[in-house]
């Protein structure tokens, strides 16, 4: 017998939301598909299909999260040699989501703007 899912589904309607309200964030159509950015950085990116999302993420961390949760995050062959990610909405809950876009932002966001946000979780200088 299925769990049933308790938390709601999230789409790319979503993800539009939450990436747009991050701090000057734009997002352009870059590939055919809505990417965004900051300071001219991209973050995220939304394919055709609309079913899932790929994000920065360092390939070590990304190694991990496809090992330990391949039902959520995967890596298109084309992006393997890169640091990014791919992320399926069915798998999120909105809470998820925001921090999955948060980490990718700061990423890409320039020192001035961690600086400007420490609500979205600057990492520490240790």
């Amino acid at each position: 017998m299925s769990k049933s899912r308790s938390r709601a589904r999230v789409t790319s309607d979503d993800v539009r939301r939450i990436a747009l309200a991050l701090p000057d964030t734009v997002e352009k159509i870059a590939w055919s598909m809505p990417t965004f950015r900051v300071a001219g950085k991209m973050f995220v990116t939304v394919p055709d299909d609309e079913t899932s999302f790929a994000v920065r993420c360092p390939k070590v961390e990304r190694d991990e999260l496809v090992l330990a949760e391949p039902d959520k995050f995967w890596v298109a062959a084309h992006e393997a040699a890169s640091a990014w990610v791919r992320v399926r909405l069915a798998a999120l809950d909105e809470e998820e989501l925001k921090d999955i876009l948060a980490d990718s932002w700061r990423q890409a966001a320039p020192p001035r703007l961690l600086e400007a946000h420490p609500e979205l979780g600057v990492p520490s200088a240790d």
